[in-house]
Protein backbone atom coordinates (compact mmCIF):
# COMPACT_ATOMS: atom_id res chain seq x y z
CA UNK A 1 0.00 0.00 0.00
CA UNK A 2 1.19 3.53 -0.77
CA UNK A 3 1.93 6.17 1.85
CA UNK A 4 -1.20 7.38 3.61
CA UNK A 5 0.44 10.72 4.45
CA UNK A 6 1.33 11.44 0.82
CA UNK A 7 -2.19 10.61 -0.33
CA UNK A 8 -3.83 12.75 2.35
CA UNK A 9 -1.55 15.73 1.66
CA UNK A 10 -2.39 15.65 -2.04
CA UNK A 11 -6.14 15.40 -1.39
CA UNK A 12 -6.01 18.02 1.36
CA UNK A 13 -4.26 20.47 -0.96
CA UNK A 14 -7.03 20.00 -3.52
CA UNK A 15 -10.09 20.35 -1.26
CA UNK A 16 -9.54 23.93 0.04
CA UNK A 17 -9.24 25.15 -3.55
CA UNK A 18 -12.21 23.18 -4.87
CA UNK A 19 -14.81 23.55 -2.11
CA UNK A 20 -15.31 27.36 -2.30
CA UNK A 21 -15.71 27.21 -6.09
CA UNK A 22 -18.06 24.25 -5.78
CA UNK A 23 -20.37 25.99 -3.30
CA UNK A 24 -20.54 29.06 -5.53
CA UNK A 25 -21.78 26.96 -8.46
CA UNK A 26 -24.52 25.18 -6.49
CA UNK A 27 -28.08 26.08 -7.43
CA UNK A 28 -29.95 28.16 -4.87
CA UNK A 29 -32.97 26.61 -3.18
CA UNK A 30 -35.77 27.89 -0.99
CA UNK A 31 -35.21 25.05 1.44
CA UNK A 32 -33.10 25.69 4.51
CA UNK A 33 -30.32 23.26 5.33
CA UNK A 34 -28.52 22.97 8.64
CA UNK A 35 -25.06 22.22 7.20
CA UNK A 36 -23.97 20.56 10.40
CA UNK A 37 -20.24 20.13 10.83
CA UNK A 38 -18.87 16.61 10.59
CA UNK A 39 -16.23 14.96 12.69
CA UNK A 40 -14.36 13.99 9.50
CA UNK A 41 -13.41 16.56 6.89
CA UNK A 42 -14.06 16.05 3.18
CA UNK A 43 -10.38 15.38 2.55
CA UNK A 44 -10.34 12.67 5.24
CA UNK A 45 -13.42 10.97 3.76
CA UNK A 46 -11.89 11.03 0.27
CA UNK A 47 -8.57 9.72 1.58
CA UNK A 48 -10.22 6.74 3.27
CA UNK A 49 -12.22 5.90 0.15
CA UNK A 50 -9.17 6.08 -2.13
CA UNK A 51 -6.93 4.20 0.31
CA UNK A 52 -9.34 1.25 0.25
CA UNK A 53 -8.56 0.72 -3.44
CA UNK A 54 -4.83 0.78 -2.69
CA UNK A 55 -5.14 -1.93 -0.04
CA UNK A 56 -5.45 -5.70 -0.25
CA UNK A 57 -8.96 -5.67 1.22
CA UNK A 58 -11.82 -6.81 -1.03
CA UNK A 59 -14.63 -5.68 1.26
CA UNK A 60 -14.95 -2.04 2.33
CA UNK A 61 -16.68 -2.91 5.61
CA UNK A 62 -13.77 -5.08 6.74
CA UNK A 63 -11.32 -2.41 5.60
CA UNK A 64 -13.07 0.33 7.55
CA UNK A 65 -13.61 -1.63 10.75
CA UNK A 66 -10.20 -3.32 10.87
CA UNK A 67 -7.89 -0.85 9.17
CA UNK A 68 -9.39 2.60 9.72
CA UNK A 69 -10.98 2.14 13.14
CA UNK A 70 -8.18 -0.02 14.55
CA UNK A 71 -4.78 0.42 12.89
CA UNK A 72 -5.33 4.01 11.72
CA UNK A 73 -6.89 5.18 14.96
CA UNK A 74 -4.18 7.82 15.46
CA UNK A 75 -4.54 9.09 11.88
CA UNK A 76 -8.35 9.32 12.14
CA UNK A 77 -9.16 9.76 15.85
CA UNK A 78 -12.67 11.07 15.09
CA UNK A 79 -13.68 8.24 12.77
CA UNK A 80 -17.42 7.59 12.89
CA UNK A 81 -19.29 4.30 12.75
CA UNK A 82 -19.38 2.32 9.54
CA UNK A 83 -23.08 3.04 8.94
CA UNK A 84 -22.57 6.80 9.32
CA UNK A 85 -19.55 6.78 7.00
CA UNK A 86 -21.48 4.92 4.29
CA UNK A 87 -24.21 7.57 4.56
CA UNK A 88 -21.56 10.25 3.92
CA UNK A 89 -20.11 8.59 0.84
CA UNK A 90 -22.51 10.07 -1.79
CA UNK A 91 -21.61 13.61 -0.68
CA UNK A 92 -18.05 13.05 -1.93
CA UNK A 93 -19.13 12.15 -5.48
CA UNK A 94 -18.72 15.61 -7.06
CA UNK A 95 -15.34 16.34 -5.37
CA UNK A 96 -14.06 12.94 -6.50
CA UNK A 97 -15.06 13.74 -10.10
CA UNK A 98 -13.12 16.99 -9.98
CA UNK A 99 -10.15 15.38 -8.25
CA UNK A 100 -9.95 12.65 -10.89
CA UNK A 101 -9.68 15.32 -13.59
CA UNK A 102 -6.84 16.85 -11.58
CA UNK A 103 -5.06 13.47 -11.60
CA UNK A 104 -5.10 13.06 -15.38
CA UNK A 105 -1.76 12.81 -17.18
CA UNK A 106 -0.48 14.90 -20.08
CA UNK A 107 -0.99 14.02 -23.72
CA UNK A 108 2.28 13.01 -25.40
CA UNK A 109 0.98 12.63 -28.95
CA UNK A 110 0.68 8.83 -28.65
CA UNK A 111 -2.54 7.62 -27.06
CA UNK A 112 -4.57 4.41 -26.81
CA UNK A 113 -8.34 4.10 -26.55
CA UNK A 114 -10.47 1.15 -25.47
CA UNK A 115 -13.66 0.23 -23.62
CA UNK A 116 -14.32 -2.45 -21.03
CA UNK A 117 -17.43 -3.87 -19.43
CA UNK A 118 -18.43 -3.05 -15.85
CA UNK A 119 -20.81 -5.81 -14.79
CA UNK A 120 -23.27 -5.08 -12.00
CA UNK A 121 -24.80 -8.55 -11.67
CA UNK A 122 -24.67 -12.07 -13.06
CA UNK A 123 -26.53 -12.67 -16.30
CA UNK A 124 -28.93 -15.07 -14.57
CA UNK A 125 -30.04 -12.31 -12.17
CA UNK A 126 -30.74 -9.59 -14.73
CA UNK A 127 -34.53 -9.93 -14.43
CA UNK A 128 -34.32 -9.66 -10.62
CA UNK A 129 -31.88 -6.74 -10.54
CA UNK A 130 -33.34 -3.46 -9.22
CA UNK A 131 -30.43 -1.24 -8.10
CA UNK A 132 -29.53 0.00 -11.59
CA UNK A 133 -32.97 -0.30 -13.15
CA UNK A 134 -33.15 2.36 -15.87
CA UNK A 135 -29.39 3.01 -15.81
CA UNK A 136 -27.57 -0.19 -16.77
CA UNK A 137 -28.21 -2.12 -19.98
CA UNK A 138 -27.31 -5.35 -21.72
CA UNK A 139 -24.17 -5.18 -23.81
CA UNK A 140 -21.82 -7.45 -25.68
CA UNK A 141 -18.04 -7.54 -25.84
CA UNK A 142 -15.59 -9.94 -27.44
CA UNK A 143 -15.91 -12.07 -24.28
CA UNK A 144 -19.70 -12.32 -24.29
CA UNK A 145 -22.91 -10.72 -23.05
CA UNK A 146 -23.10 -8.74 -19.81
CA UNK A 147 -25.44 -6.43 -17.89
CA UNK A 148 -24.03 -3.15 -16.67
CA UNK A 149 -21.99 -0.28 -18.04
CA UNK A 150 -19.07 0.39 -20.35
CA UNK A 151 -15.99 2.26 -19.18
CA UNK A 152 -14.33 4.13 -22.04
CA UNK A 153 -10.80 5.30 -21.34
CA UNK A 154 -7.86 6.92 -23.10
CA UNK A 155 -4.26 6.58 -21.89
CA UNK A 156 -0.89 7.87 -23.09
CA UNK A 157 2.25 5.83 -23.77
CA UNK A 158 3.24 6.17 -20.08
CA UNK A 159 0.08 4.42 -18.90
CA UNK A 160 -1.47 7.60 -17.46
CA UNK A 161 -5.19 8.22 -17.77
CA UNK A 162 -6.10 11.08 -20.10
CA UNK A 163 -9.89 10.86 -20.11
CA UNK A 164 -12.62 8.43 -19.04
CA UNK A 165 -16.35 8.19 -19.63
CA UNK A 166 -18.98 5.71 -18.53
CA UNK A 167 -22.03 4.77 -20.60
CA UNK A 168 -24.74 2.07 -20.48
CA UNK A 169 -23.61 -1.30 -21.77
CA UNK A 170 -25.54 -1.07 -25.05
CA UNK A 171 -23.76 2.07 -26.32
CA UNK A 172 -21.50 1.75 -29.37
CA UNK A 173 -17.80 2.18 -28.56
CA UNK A 174 -17.50 4.88 -31.25
CA UNK A 175 -20.21 7.16 -29.86
CA UNK A 176 -18.20 8.87 -27.05
CA UNK A 177 -14.93 9.03 -29.04
CA UNK A 178 -15.27 12.67 -30.10
CA UNK A 179 -15.83 13.80 -26.51
CA UNK A 180 -12.98 11.64 -25.21
CA UNK A 181 -10.44 12.99 -27.72
CA UNK A 182 -11.58 16.62 -27.72
CA UNK A 183 -8.52 18.07 -25.96
CA UNK A 184 -5.91 15.61 -27.26
CA UNK A 185 -3.52 15.73 -30.20
CA UNK A 186 -1.36 13.37 -32.22
CA UNK A 187 -2.25 9.75 -32.95
CA UNK A 188 -4.74 7.54 -31.12
CA UNK A 189 -4.65 3.76 -31.53
CA UNK A 190 -7.70 1.55 -31.03
CA UNK A 191 -9.02 -1.90 -31.88
CA UNK A 192 -11.37 -2.87 -34.71
CA UNK A 193 -14.37 -1.66 -32.73
CA UNK A 194 -13.38 1.91 -33.61
CA UNK A 195 -13.24 1.39 -37.39
CA UNK A 196 -15.17 4.25 -39.01
CA UNK A 197 -14.00 6.30 -41.96
CA UNK A 198 -16.43 9.12 -41.18
CA UNK A 199 -15.29 9.28 -37.55
CA UNK A 200 -11.60 9.25 -38.47
CA UNK A 201 -12.12 12.01 -41.03
CA UNK A 202 -14.10 14.15 -38.56
CA UNK A 203 -11.40 13.83 -35.89
CA UNK A 204 -8.69 14.71 -38.39
CA UNK A 205 -10.45 17.79 -39.74
CA UNK A 206 -12.04 19.17 -36.58
CA UNK A 207 -9.62 18.16 -33.81
CA UNK A 208 -6.36 17.37 -35.65
CA UNK A 209 -6.33 13.86 -34.16
CA UNK A 210 -5.44 10.80 -36.24
CA UNK A 211 -7.46 7.74 -35.20
CA UNK A 212 -5.71 4.51 -36.22
CA UNK A 213 -7.91 1.43 -35.74
CA UNK A 214 -7.08 -2.20 -36.41
CA UNK A 215 -8.81 -3.25 -39.67
CA UNK A 216 -11.42 -5.99 -39.66
CA UNK A 217 -10.84 -9.34 -41.31
CA UNK A 218 -12.98 -8.53 -44.34
CA UNK A 219 -11.29 -5.17 -44.96
CA UNK A 220 -8.38 -4.39 -47.21
CA UNK A 221 -5.06 -3.64 -45.54
CA UNK A 222 -3.71 -0.12 -45.95
CA UNK A 223 -0.09 0.93 -45.96
CA UNK A 224 1.10 2.42 -42.67
CA UNK A 225 4.29 4.02 -41.49
CA UNK A 226 6.55 1.51 -39.77
CA UNK A 227 6.44 3.64 -36.61
CA UNK A 228 2.64 3.41 -36.54
CA UNK A 229 2.76 -0.34 -37.18
CA UNK A 230 5.18 -0.80 -34.29
CA UNK A 231 3.08 1.25 -31.86
CA UNK A 232 -0.17 -0.39 -33.00
CA UNK A 233 1.26 -3.75 -31.97
CA UNK A 234 1.76 -2.35 -28.46
CA UNK A 235 -1.96 -1.75 -27.98
CA UNK A 236 -1.92 -4.44 -25.28
CA UNK A 237 -0.72 -1.64 -22.99
CA UNK A 238 -4.26 -0.43 -22.44
CA UNK A 239 -5.42 -4.01 -21.81
CA UNK A 240 -2.85 -4.19 -19.01
CA UNK A 241 -4.17 -0.94 -17.55
CA UNK A 242 -7.74 -2.28 -17.62
CA UNK A 243 -6.57 -5.49 -15.94
CA UNK A 244 -4.96 -3.50 -13.12
CA UNK A 245 -8.06 -1.35 -12.72
CA UNK A 246 -10.25 -4.42 -12.27
CA UNK A 247 -7.96 -6.69 -10.26
CA UNK A 248 -5.90 -4.23 -8.20
CA UNK A 249 -8.06 -1.10 -7.98
CA UNK A 250 -11.28 -3.18 -7.80
CA UNK A 251 -13.52 -0.99 -9.94
CA UNK A 252 -15.88 -3.89 -10.70
CA UNK A 253 -18.03 -5.90 -8.29
CA UNK A 254 -21.70 -6.81 -7.95
CA UNK A 255 -22.43 -5.76 -4.35
CA UNK A 256 -23.57 -2.18 -4.99
CA UNK A 257 -26.71 -0.99 -3.24
CA UNK A 258 -27.04 2.46 -4.82
CA UNK A 259 -25.95 4.13 -8.10
CA UNK A 260 -24.21 6.92 -6.18
CA UNK A 261 -21.95 4.54 -4.26
CA UNK A 262 -21.25 2.68 -7.51
CA UNK A 263 -19.91 5.92 -8.99
CA UNK A 264 -17.90 6.63 -5.84
CA UNK A 265 -16.34 3.16 -6.00
CA UNK A 266 -15.47 3.57 -9.68
CA UNK A 267 -13.96 7.04 -9.26
CA UNK A 268 -11.87 6.01 -6.25
CA UNK A 269 -10.52 3.02 -8.15
CA UNK A 270 -9.47 5.25 -11.05
CA UNK A 271 -7.86 7.76 -8.68
CA UNK A 272 -6.02 4.97 -6.86
CA UNK A 273 -4.57 3.85 -10.19
CA UNK A 274 -3.48 7.42 -10.99
CA UNK A 275 -1.50 7.46 -7.72
CA UNK A 276 0.40 4.28 -8.56
CA UNK A 277 4.13 5.13 -8.68
CA UNK A 278 4.80 2.52 -11.37
CA UNK A 279 2.39 2.20 -14.26
CA UNK A 280 2.67 0.01 -17.37
CA UNK A 281 4.36 2.03 -20.12
CA UNK A 282 5.99 1.63 -23.53
CA UNK A 283 9.25 3.25 -22.36
CA UNK A 284 9.75 4.93 -25.73
CA UNK A 285 12.35 7.28 -24.30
Amino acid sequence: MLSLDALFCDVDDFCPVFEPQWHQELLSSCKRYRHRSRSLSLSEVMTILIAFHQSHYRNFKHFYLLMVRHYWQKAFPKAVSYQRFVAWMPSSLVPLCAYLCDCYGDCTGISFIDATSIKVCHNRRIAQHRVFNGHAARGKTSVGWFFGFKLHLVINDRGELLHVQITPGNIDDRKPVVELLRNLFGKVFGDKGYVSQALAQHLKEEHDVMLIAKPRRNMENHLMLWQDTFIARKRALIETVIDQLKNISQIEHSRHRSPANFCVNLLCGLIAYCHQPKKPSLQLN
